[in-house]
């Protein structure tokens, strides 16, 4: 089980290194993942077992890191790499995966992964964040989940941290138990922006974390899970992705909003996308069985957007959240919504009856209808998504 020390959350002090990686471009990014480091751009720090390799650990590349906001980029070379990263650096960062096939996240050679909940050694219950395979975050304050509808109140003088943190390629994995046993992150991200590509994410409870003032943007990746496997209070934005079901319970998500002194879109953004049973074997056992979300606060916001879902979803589609006979749904506050959602899990009549899932019409769902429209900066402004890593994204 989890022993607190093992987790390196403090701040990254040691930074020695003036190491400035050339530009990325589509190009030159999937030479250096396909060459194994050796056609990479100058400035490339290139983790793994080998002898081209700088560093044996990717923690200990991120501690190399000089604390300035030059952009940085890590080459992981093919294998499993058994640690928990902490990632405090505010300047540019850019993790790659070794692959032969960059636009297969099922294809991966590299994986980060570890295996806790949120208990520690002796079984006495931690913060959530001390799960994570990997949290991006510029303090600890910054990363903690919190407990109760509202989560932990993060200090006013949190700076914000990394502005453009992007992964290709690379998979984590909480292998803590292989069914829903708590809080086991597979990524906590808070206070930061960051794009992941081609990446996938695997627990089974809470596997995706995205904290306060988190802007996180999916493509093309493998998010699984059982039980509120995507929740947090900040905004994401998956893409083309693909859902996998590992099991049903609470929901696919399970928002808390926060109040703001300004119009918030926070919430969870999932569009053209599928979701599925995670296999053949599974798929009988949970027909009709799991909720697209649960409203962790009645500030919950979540959309389903041109998606594929199939017969595992509950025909209702979302459901309610009731704790101590209190409902956390509230009727014209929370947001539990799909646009042009179809498949077998889509049953209209059935949400109608649930009551609680909306079905938008397009003039509804225009004003998220990207995610320039629903991603803000920490002063509450909308539009910022210079960090979402474009040419990907438009070269399908």
């Amino acid at each position: 089980m989890l022993g607190l020390s093992l987790l390196p959350l403090l701040p990254l002090l040691l930074q020695t290194s003036p190491t400035t990686a050339a530009a990325l471009t589509y190009s030159t990014r999937e030479k250096c993942q396909s060459s194994g480091g050796t056609h990479c751009p100058k400035g490339t720090i290139i983790v793994g077992n080998s002898s081209i390799a700088d560093f044996p650990t990717v923690q200990e590349a991120i501690t190399s890191l000089p604390d300035n906001n030059n952009p940085a980029t890590i080459l992981l070379l093919a294998g499993t790499y058994e640690e928990q990263v902490n990632i405090t650096r505010a300047g540019p960062i850019t993790l790659l995966g070794q692959t032969t096939s960059p636009k297969d996240a099922s294809r991966n050679r590299v994986t980060l992964t570890w295996a806790a909940a949120n208990k520690d050694s002796t079984g006495q219950s931690v913060d959530n964040v001390y799960s994570s395979v990997m949290v991006v975050a510029p303090t600890l304050d910054a990363s903690i989940t919190g407990s109760g509808t509202t989560g932990f109140a993060v200090p006013d003088d949190t700076p914000f941290g990394n502005k453009d943190f992007r992964v290709y390629n690379v998979d984590f994995r909480n292998t803590w138990a292989e069914y829903s046993d708590g809080p086991a992150h597979a990524i906590s991200f808070s206070r930061a922006n960051g794009g992941f590509y081609y990446c996938g994410f695997y627990s089974y409870q809470d596997t995706v974390y995205i904290g306060k003032l988190g802007n996180a943007y999916f493509y093309k990746s493998i998010l699984a899970g059982q039980t509120d496997f995507l929740y947090g209070f900040g905004t994401a934005w998956i893409q083309s992705s693909e859902i996998q079901l590992r099991g049903c319970g609470g929901g696919i998500t399970a928002w808390k909003g926060t109040n703001t002194t300004f119009e918030n879109k926070y919430g969870i953004y999932i569009a053209d996308s599928t979701l599925k049973a995670a296999n053949s074997s599974i798929a009988p056992s949970i027909k009709g069985e799991c909720a697209l979300g649960r409203p962790w606060n009645s500030q919950h916001r979540s959309i389903f957007a041109r998606s594929y879902e199939d017969g595992s979803i509950d025909p209702s589609g979302y459901i309610d959240w009731v704790v101590s006979g209190v409902a956390r749904y509230e009727n014209g506050t929370t947001l539990m919504a799909e646009y042009k959602a179809y498949g077998p899990g889509f049953n209209e009549t059935g949400r109608v009856e649930g009551g609680v899932t909306t079905v938008l019409k397009e003039k509804e769902w225009e004003p998220y209808s990207e995610p320039a429209k629903v991603f803000q900066n920490q002063e509450g402004v909308f539009g910022d998504v210079k960090w979402i890593d474009w040419e990907v994204v438009r070269s399908k």
